[in-house]
């Protein structure tokens, strides 16, 4: 073996370890990101059915019947788009 086939080895091996380093940094940040866009999504489900609910039974003079049902309309809808992204991240 030459100096020169270790050093190219060894330099070829430093940039196999750099690659994972980087590719386990990103999937850190990217599985983070996914739990905030999850959250985000639950949260904002259930803030527009109850806005909508709001808004209905203010038009329509039923408060609060309105809000309460779009509310858990928005809880369910928040539920399975979580579920959702559970799956899609799962495969």
């Amino acid at each position: 073996m030459t100096k020169d086939s270790f050093k190219t080895r060894l330099e070829i091996a430093k940039n196999k370890i750099k690659k994972i380093k980087n590719n386990e940094k990103n999937q850190k940040t990217s599985n983070l990101g996914e739990a905030f866009k999850m959250s985000t999504e639950l949260v904002a489900s259930v803030a527009v059915g109850t806005i909508i609910g709001f808004i209905l039974d203010n038009w329509f003079g039923t408060k609060p019947w309105l809000i309460l049902i779009f509310f858990f309309i928005g809880v369910i809808a928040g539920i399975s788009n979580v579920i959702r992204s559970a799956k899609n991240m799962q495969k």
